[in-house]
């Protein structure tokens, strides 16, 4: 597809995100009706499915030949037949939005015979859009971006959940980088592209929609990003889970991954 076609989905995943974002800001000013999710999948809000519904009825009405996967509409397989899919996750980072937190993310991507070609990522209590397409750079607010330079991984910083550091998961014994963590998995993936940490990784299984606007945005900023085992991100599968993620400028990606068992 045309370089200037990319820049016309993302477009149309901007004024998306941001139509999004005003309609979740609504409900984070009062108090959403929250319900559990089955089979301990955590919980989601009146919030998530407005957000949802309206995504699901804009994107696929400007777009009715891409395919649709979102968190937060029940599974089809017709998708996988398409060569074009958004992967949507309404509100990534729902318990942060269901605690009153600002780190709540709205996560719009597209896949293109599985390969993420348009993204956004945004934070409308923080007033952050992150946005990057195929050929065409990574963003925020407009402002080019790009990840640290970071090389040594022992001074590191480095967006990983607790369990991330139990010694199964290490070759020898964890690396002593400094740890942080956000809720958010594609605000984490944004704060390295923008070079805000050195890198970030998740060692456990991880649905699409989770990562495939974050990935869009390493990309295009310079980053390297891969799954935990160093294989590329291939999207749109029957399965929408991939084994971890592990992202970092090359340097310190090499050293991630060398480290890991």
């Amino acid at each position: 597809m045309p370089v200037s076609d990319y820049a016309r989905d993302l477009n149309l995943l901007k004024a998306a995100a941001q139509e999004a974002g005003r309609i979740a800001s609504k409900f984070a000013q009062g108090s959403p009706e929250v319900w559990d999710k089955p089979d301990g999948a955590g919980p989601v809000t009146e919030a998530d499915l407005a957000v949802n519904k309206m995504l699901e009825a804009e994107l696929q009405a400007a777009r009715p030949d891409y395919g649709w996967l979102s968190e937060e509409t029940p599974p089809h397989n017709k998708r996988l037949g398409c060569e074009r899919v958004f992967i949507i996750d309404p509100i990534d980072g729902t318990r942060s939005f269901i605690e009153g937190s600002n780190t709540w993310a709205h996560s719009l991507a597209i896949a293109e015979r599985g390969r993420i070609v348009a993204g956004v990522v945004f934070l409308p209590q923080r007033d952050l859009l992150y946005t990057a397409a195929y050929g065409l750079g990574a963003k925020l607010n407009g402002a080019q971006i790009k990840p640290s330079r970071k090389s040594d991984m022992a001074t590191a910083s480095v967006l990983a959940a607790r369990p991330t550091m139990d010694p199964k998961h290490w070759s020898d014994l964890p690396p002593e980088f400094a740890r942080s963590h956000r809720s958010s998995l594609a605000y984490r993936l944004a704060l390295v592209a923008d070079g805000q940490f050195d890198a970030m990784l998740t060692l456990r299984a991880t649905w699409e929609w989770d990562i495939a606007a974050g990935t869009i945005l390493l990309q295009e900023a310079g980053a390297t990003v891969t799954d935990k085992s160093g294989a590329p991100l291939v999207f749109n599968n029957a399965d929408p889970r991939l084994p971890g993620v592990v992202t970092a400028n090359v340097a310190l990606h090499g050293q991630l991954l060398s480290a890991l068992r």
